[in-house]
């Protein structure tokens, strides 16, 4: 009798050692789609962190991703994603704000944070749940960000202060920034990305809002252009990594743990890897008689406080983005950027 019972219990530890086994050896795979190319950085940087994933997990989860929006179209990949066309996407908030206007304040906060680590800071202290309170009502959770840095303003004339805005033209995306800075007396002109060189080239413009000083530099803006602001101050776009709820809520939680460690890791590696890359970007700009300007803490404040009130516009379009906008101003506050 005793045998039978020592028999039947080593029979229900194996069955239930089995079914543990079972349950650690069950794939998953995740469709993602990115703009990104996989030759350019920041698509190596997405390559190693679909690496992270695949080997923290020991194969268990499987990440298919579609470079250079293959699938969809940049903006319409949230979408994809949320419809199930996709299982996640890794593009950027700002995409979004036609679907409402609080994701600009996920998407590019526009005079906001001075640094990816400030940013970040914000989204690892309260900011992430406020963000998902809007990302879940449309069937996404957001897992994280990853940003590159300040972005640098290229131009033709001097940019040493806010004063040299006045009149100024310059090629701006759409959407907040025109307020900000026609608020600020320049004249933002908005045209396509691939416009830009012609434009500078022909005097249409006098600068432009592109990207980040190492990028701008292989666009051959500073061919024409002899200024630039550095380290930037007016955009800060944060590109996320964002997956369907459902998908995200069927995942095991230690999968879901290791998805999120490896998203932290990217965020970081992303941010190291460009600031050393505009940094030698910076010095190799000065050596050729580029003049970088740097703005002082004053003038940066200027351009905040203007951004600030153009929230504060943005904010009353919908509660999502009142939300986000209350919670960015008090964590701004707790950091000293600005002040009530």
């Amino acid at each position: 009798m005793q045998l039978t019972r020592v028999m039947t219990s080593v029979a229900a530890l194996a069955t239930t050692a089995f079914l543990g086994s079972a349950a650690l050896a069950q794939e998953f795979t995740l469709r993602l789609q990115s703009h990104y190319a996989p030759e350019t950085t920041s698509g190596k940087l997405a390559q190693q962190f679909i690496d992270d994933v695949q080997v923290m997990s020991q194969d268990r989860v499987k990440i298919e991703m579609f470079w250079s929006s293959s699938v969809v179209k940049s903006v319409e990949g949230f979408d994809a994603a949320a419809s199930g066309i996709l299982d996640g996407e890794m593009h950027g908030g700002a995409y979004q704000t036609g679907k409402n206007p609080a994701f600009q304040f996920v998407g590019d906060i526009m005079g906001g944070y001075d640094t990816p680590w400030q940013q970040y800071a914000w989204l690892y202290n309260g900011g992430k749940e406020v963000a998902n309170e809007l990302y879940n009502q449309y069937g996404m959770e957001l897992i994280g960000w990853w940003i590159y840095g300040q972005e640098s303003l290229a131009s033709t004339k001097p940019l040493a202060g806010p004063e040299d805005l006045k009149d100024w033209k310059f090629r701006s995306p759409p959407g907040l920034e025109t307020e900000i800075f026609a608020n600020l007396g320049a004249k933002p002109i908005v045209m396509d990305f691939t416009e830009i060189f012609t434009a500078l080239e022909t005097g249409i413009i006098d600068g432009a809002d592109a990207s980040g000083l190492a990028n701008n530099v292989g666009l051959g803006l500073y061919d024409i252009a002899t200024a630039a602001t550095y380290p930037g101050f007016h955009s800060m776009p944060s590109d996320h990594l964002t997956i369907n709820k459902n998908v995200w809520d069927g995942l095991p939680e230690d999968i879901q743990r290791i998805i999120d460690v490896a998203m932290q890791k990217l965020a970081f590696q992303t941010a190291l890897t460009f600031e050393v890359a505009n940094n030698e970007a910076a010095a190799m700009l000065r050596e050729q008689g580029v003049t970088l300007y740097e703005w002082s803490a004053e003038d940066r404040a200027i351009f905040r406080k203007a951004a600030q009130d153009s929230w504060q516009v943005w904010a009353d379009k919908t509660p999502e983005a009142r939300a986000l906008v209350d919670s960015h101003v008090a964590f701004l506050n707790k950091l000293g950027l600005i002040s009530n």
